[in-house]
């Protein structure tokens, strides 16, 4: 495919990064992301928020602050107009507390609700954190559980209990704007958020585009209390067996935890962030983040150097 760029664009497409990057003067870049997203929570007004709280992570992961915002509304017109007045509120909410100001948007006539917004933030200390330069040795940390996306999907399907429902959405909820802030304090080699290709698919995008391997810990990847139980029972979002087919060779799981192995290819709305970091100052890491509020921050692998597939969860 053939596209104009320029010598400012600084981070594009190539390597599946959160958020493209272009400077606009020394050592401050712009930084834009998109995403949307079906419901994933039954109250108009919580949704709204995720959806915010989710677009927003983007720039976090790359170093961004949020300035400003522009909402995409799909929505069948039989739909009260009260609902549509949640939605928009909940996600008005988060910008407002981030300080992202909502300067417009789109709508468009759809089956299903969806809803999103194209985010754009500024980095001003010159400071990227990239997908692409993880460092063989390098610790993987990881902020939130996994299960996310299955939860949800027993939502959907109303087997979920209500503190089930209650704890997804705190998490869902829980931004990942401080962990973006604690981390620039420490030497990061690289970072991401996992969300819809799962653990596994975005930290291959961060090993292929590395050029090393990730050995996943997998007994001591944090799990959401209730996953796994739905996960063997089946109620597993079709984008996790997307996923898994994704990765093909590209990756090895160990029999031992073979009951795990669809959650790490679970969908995840508003995941958390996986960084790269020096293993002197990981453990340090990991404590000053759960002090912060992510208390299932924990160390859930290495990178090393290439080896026959890029990743292996041991």
């Amino acid at each position: 495919m053939k596209i104009y760029k320029d010598d400012n664009l600084l981070v594009g497409f190539e390597t599946s990064d959160d958020a493209g990057v272009y400077k606009i003067a020394e050592n401050k870049y712009l930084v834009q992301s998109i995403d949307v997203i079906t419901p994933v929570v039954d109250e108009p007004y919580n949704f709204g928020r995720i959806a915010a709280v989710n677009s927003l992570s983007d720039l976090y992961a790359m170093g961004g602050r949020p300035l400003t915002a522009m909402t995409l509304l799909m929505y069948n017109c039989d739909i009260a107009g009260s609902i549509m007045h949640e939605i928009m509120q909940g996600a008005c909410d988060e910008l407002g507390r981030t300080g992202c100001v909502l300067v417009g948007g789109h709508t468009l006539e759809d089956n299903e609700v969806k809803f999103g917004l194209s985010v754009t933030g500024m980095i001003d200390d010159g400071k990227i954190m990239k997908n692409n330069t993880l460092k063989p040795g390098d610790a993987l940390v990881y902020t939130k559980p996994l299960g996310i996306g299955i939860i949800t999907t027993a939502i959907k399907g109303e087997m979920a209990e209500e503190d089930e429902i209650s704890d997804v959405t705190e998490l869902m909820l829980l931004s990942n704007q401080k962990a973006s802030e604690i981390i620039k304090n420490y030497p990061v080699s690289a970072c991401t958020d996992i969300t819809g290709y799962g653990l596994a698919g975005h930290a291959l995008e961060m090993s292929k585009f590395s050029g090393c391997s990730i050995n996943f810990f997998t007994e001591k990847i944090p799990v959401i209390e209730g996953a796994l139980n739905y996960a063997e029972m089946g109620i597993i979002p079709a984008g996790a067996y997307h996923n898994r087919q994704f990765l093909g060779h590209h990756y090895s799981f160990s029999e031992n935890h073979r009951n795990k192995e669809m959650l790490m290819f679970d969908p995840q709305t508003s995941g958390g962030l996986l960084i790269g970091v020096n293993r002197k100052y990981a453990d340090e890491l990991v404590n000053e983040l759960k002090r912060s509020g992510y208390k299932d921050s924990c160390i859930i692998g290495e990178a090393v150097e290439l080896a026959d597939h890029y990743i292996v969860f041991e």
